[in-house]
């Protein structure tokens, strides 16, 4: 239990560092007292993880442990890409840390429950939760998530300004591959040579996937500016026939 405990503490509170909760939570700490905030994010993540680690425990019941260590690793994998990738907040969920109503502890509650549903976090923690004590994994991401979280409070609440997200980013994603090596290793150290190669190609593909999205993504703003200049060139040559006329 204790090594589920610690193994789930520690890959949980990586998938925190730059994800999108820390970002809310930071809003939050912003507007309102500290503990309130930290207190609802408690309650949801309790909650979302309790989920989780249910559909987690009863699905690896029935699945061998090496064929659930080389998918945790691919999902690890997956789990360092989408950080390298990045989080923000979209409309919504800035609407929601902005605009809260009277009850600030529901409101904060909803909308970490509503916004963990389905987040690399609680695919984190069914992944660990197959091949590992549920309780310990339970306890462990919980406790890693909250901790995740009460580091952004603090930041929010004391300086009022962001993490370098990127550096964060970049430095969760190395984590998260070095998980990814290990779980693999573990799950191909006695497979046959069928499942090496099927679980090799799954992971240049992945990698190739992730490289071409990652790639496309940094290309995307740069592309916005030539708009940009083109419009206003157009605009200065209309200008400058006009004058000519």
């Amino acid at each position: 239990m204790i090594a589920a405990l610690l193994l789930s503490f520690g890959v949980i509170f990586v998938a925190e560092l730059g994800d999108k909760s820390q970002l809310m939570a930071m809003t939050y700490a912003l507007r309102y007292r500290w503990w309130v905030v930290l207190l609802a994010i408690t309650v949801a993540t309790t909650a979302v993880h309790a989920v989780s680690v249910f559909f987690g425990h009863f699905l690896g019941m029935s699945i061998p442990s090496d064929v659930m260590s080389i998918f945790a690793g691919l999902a690890m994998l997956v789990f360092g890409l989408w950080t390298l990738r990045g989080d923000h907040l979209d409309d919504d969920e800035a609407t929601k840390a902005n605009r809260v109503g009277k009850s600030v502890f529901f409101a904060v509650m909803s909308s970490f429950f509503l916004a963990e549903l389905g987040d690399k976090t609680m695919l984190a923690t069914i992944t660990l939760s197959t091949n590992n004590d549920w309780l310990g994994v339970w306890i462990g991401s919980t406790v890693g998530m909250v901790a995740a979280d009460a580091l952004a409070i603090a930041i929010g609440a004391l300086l009022g300004k962001h993490l370098p997200e990127r550096t964060i980013a970049r430095a969760a994603a190395v984590l998260f591959f070095g998980f990814a090596a290990w779980l693999l290793w573990e799950g191909l150290s006695e497979a046959g040579a069928v499942t090496v190669i099927a679980t090799l190609s799954a992971v240049v593909v992945l990698l190739g996937i992730g490289a071409v999205y990652l790639r496309h993504l940094r290309r995307a703003p740069q592309q916005a500016f030539p708009t940009v200049d083109d419009d206003a060139s157009e605009t200065g040559d209309e200008e400058s026939r006009t004058i000519v006329r």
